[in-house]
Formats: structure tokens, C-alpha cells, sequence
């Protein structure tokens, strides 16, 4: 009596993509094999060795128009699973609809959403002017460098011809609908602190400790800085302020030892709104006031700062947000607060919204127990079907003649 919506859903939880040993080959051939299912041609580039983007096309009546792309990536976050209350790779379903697996709502669910919307659409016939890629990428959860990254970059990328894509977002425990039109820059900073070794009975001079102690307490006042102000004005999100954790500390050789040097390393998102020159002038100050013998380097440094037009003048956001109205859905527009591959997207040219369609859910990407109800599920592709068509069939814009 199950949905086969919702059966091919589990199907798809059931591959064990999680790092650092994610099954691609196995993911792959499943959406291959739907794709062919669904008469959509199949390309797959392999941007690096081992690691393929799939691409399921659905050719549109005017191929000179710019295309609609849909984006989901395949792999998914390590789990814990002691904290789960069932296992996290086999997409049990309990009595209440909920279905649990890692990955149900990132973002395997909008996969597969992309996919029975388009089989409803073709059961009925319907065609339009824009062709519609769905482009399946690995490595989103670990960066995107060897995947989305790599693939704008390529030939295959740019004969895709995109005009809009869809991506990732979030699920809301609210009515509304988290629509993301940008995201943060993030950045991995660590910082290297050389300082004078010795034995651990004396009160040595000039230690890597001290001047950690002096990096770490700049670093950490700053975020308690932001969090206050998160916290003081309800009109701004996560994503309207500067995120900063400290991640990982190294140093030291034994108890008794004072080390030569210590590292911190920070993981740090930046809204769009923020001059990233003037940002990294604070992170020297702050190393140089720590002392002599303080160095930073950048492990990630995200410097695109692209945000996607919701103004209802731009053709793409009206075809969008007028379907939304259409339907009743309640839209919150947002910055994303952590990192997607949309980045890339619109880091090479193209406008790009992050939109999962779950709400009245609890936010649990990467969280244990992650769930999502089959009736939000089957919903969300209710509304790609009612998307897909409304962004397909934007008439010609002018640089299309």
C-alpha cells in the first residue's frame, strides 16, 4: 500500500554513500537506472578519479533557450550510531509515516522528488521550451572541491547552457518555507603559534600557550559578540551574522615538556553583507596582538559573495515565488548559514535558490535520529511538479534573442 514515491525513496536511503568510504558506483547506477526508466538521457563526466557527476536530461522544444538545472549531491555525513533509535542505513518507517536514515533530509529526498516530479509530468504528457538537467554530484558534504567544484569548470558544465538552478535547503519546524538566495563564505582558518620550549616545572617566557591563550580569547569574544547580537534583534537569522568555532587543537609532546608551537584551527561562515578584506585585516590584528611568532594560513577561503535576484522583476524569482503564491506556500528568505554547492553555481554566473520543500519538520542535517515524514516528502514533489513547469516555460529572455 506504500507510495511508490516513497518506496523508491527508501530504495535510494538504503545506499550506504557516507564518508569517508561513500558507495558512488552504487548510487550512480541506481539514478541511472530511473533515469533511463524515465526517458532521460544519461551523461556521466568523471571530474577526478573515482569521482563521477551524473547527469539525467530532459531535452526541452527550444534547446537554444538556457536550461533549468537540478542539483542534488549523493553522499552523506558520517553517524553515530548508538544514538540512533533505528539503524541509520536501512530506512525504517514507523507507525506515524516518519522514515528514518541519514540522508532523508540531506538531500537525498530532493533527488528523488526532482525525479517523480518529472515522471508525473511526463505521465501527463506535458513538455516545455527549457530542458531540464538533474545533475548528481559527490563529495557536497566534504567541501565539493572534488565534485561541484571541479565540474563548473569543465566543457560538460558549460554545454548544459544554465539559466537557473534549483539546490539544496533546509527544513523548517515552521508554516514557511526557507528559500536561500545566497550563503555564507566559509573559511578554515589555523593558527600557528612558536614560542619558547622548555622544562614544565619553570615559568618559561614567551610560550605558545600564552600567546594562544591570547589568540584564542580575540577569536572567541568576537563570536560571543555575534551570538549577542543574534540573540538582541529577532529580525536577523543565522545566516545575517558571522559564525566562528573553534574546531581543532595541537600541540605538545608530554606533561613535562613546554611545546615550541601550538595550532588552533577556526571554522568560520561570513555573510555576504561583510567586507572580507577588511575581515581578514581583523584576523592579522588579532595574531599580531597574540606576539611575535604568530602565523595564520587559510585552509578554505571562500571570496564569492553572488546573490541570487529575488526582486519580483527578475523573470526566474517571478516564475518562483509566483507559483509558491499559487499554492500558499509562506516563503522566508534567507542566507544560508553554513555552505552549498549553489556557491559554485553562482560563483560561475548562475542564479541559483537552495530550496528543500519540508516544513512543520524539526532541522536535523547531520544530526542523529535525522527523519522526514512520507506525507512532507510526497508534498514536496506536489510542488516541483507545480515548479518545474512555471520555471521551464520562462519565455525568452533578452540575451537569448
Amino acid at each position: 500500500s506504500e507510495d511508490p514515491s516513497v518506496t523508491l525513496f527508501r530504495e535510494y536511503l538504503r545506499i550506504d554513500t557516507v564518508h569517508p568510504k561513500p558507495d558512488y558506483d552504487a548510487a550512480v547506477r541506481f539514478l541511472e537506472r530511473v533515469g533511463t526508466d524515465l526517458g532521460l538521457a544519461c551523461q556521466k563526466v568523471e571530474v577526478c578519479q573515482g569521482r563521477v557527476v551524473l547527469i539525467l536530461t530532459w531535452q526541452g522544444t527550444n534547446p537554444r533557450l538556457r536550461s533549468i538545472l537540478l542539483n542534488s549531491h549523493t553522499d552523506v555525513v558520517p553517524v553515530f550510531e548508538e544514538h540512533w533509535t533505528y539503524p541509520p542505513f536501512e530506512a525504517v518507517k514507523d507507525s506515524q509515516g516518519n522514515i528514518y536514515a541519514r540522508g532523508t533530509q540531506d538531500m537525498k529526498c530532493v533527488s528523488i522528488q526532482y525525479l517523480e516530479a518529472i515522471r508525473r509530468l511526463k505521465a501527463e504528457g506535458k513538455c516545455f521550451a527549457r530542458t531540464i538537467h538533474l545533475t548528481f554530484v559527490p563529495d557536497e558534504e566534504v567541501g565539493g572541491h572534488k565534485g561541484m567544484e571541479m565540474f563548473v569548470q569543465r566543457p560538460e558544465f558549460r554545454a548544459l547552457n544554465v539559466g537557473f538552478a534549483l539546490d539544496e535547503g533546509l527544513a523548517s519546524p515552521s508554516d514557511t518555507f526557507s528559500v536561500f538566495y545566497g550563503e555564507k563564505s566559509p573559511w578554515w582558518i589555523k593558527v600557528k603559534c612558536m614560542g619558547s620550549p622548555g622544562h614544565g616545572s619553570r615559568f618559561i617566557s614567551n610560550t605558545a600557550a600564552e600567546k594562544m591563550h591570547k589568540v584564542i580569547t580575540s577569536f572567541l569574544a568576537f563570536r560571543e559578540s555575534e551570538k549577542q547580537r543574534l540573540k538582541s534583534d529577532s529580525s536577523l537569522t543565522l545566516g545575517d551574522v558571522t559564525s566562528l568555532n573553534l574546531t581543532m587543537l595541537e600541540g605538545g609532546v608530554s606533561f613535562n615538556v613546554v611545546p615550541s608551537e601550538m595550532a588552533a584551527s577556526f571554522d568560520i561562515r561570513i555573510p555576504p553583507t561583510v567586507d572580507l578584506k577588511a575581515f581578514e585585516e581583523q584576523v592579522a590584528a588579532w595574531c599580531r596582538g597574540a606576539g611575535d611568532g604568530v602565523t595564520y594560513e587559510f585552509h578554505q577561503k571562500c571570496m564569492d559573495q553572488h546573490v541570487t535576484s529575488t526582486d519580483e522583476s527578475d523573470p526566474w524569482w517571478k516564475a518562483f515565488s509566483g507559483v509558491c503564491r499559487d499554492m500558499k506556500l509562506q516563503l522566508k528568505l534567507e542566507i544560508f548559514p553554513a555552505a552549498t554547492d549553489s556557491r559554485y553555481i553562482r560563483a560561475a554566473g548562475h542564479p541559483a535558490i537552495g530550496f528543500s520543500p519540508m516544513n512543520r519538520t524539526p532541522v536535523l542535517l547531520h544530526d542523529h535520529n535525522e527523519f522526514l515524514n512520507e506525507q512532507v516528502f510526497l508534498r514536496g514533489i506536489d510542488i516541483y511538479a507545480r515548479l518545474l513547469p512555471a520555471l521551464a516555460s520562462v519565455p525568452p529572455l533578452p540575451a537569448e534573442g
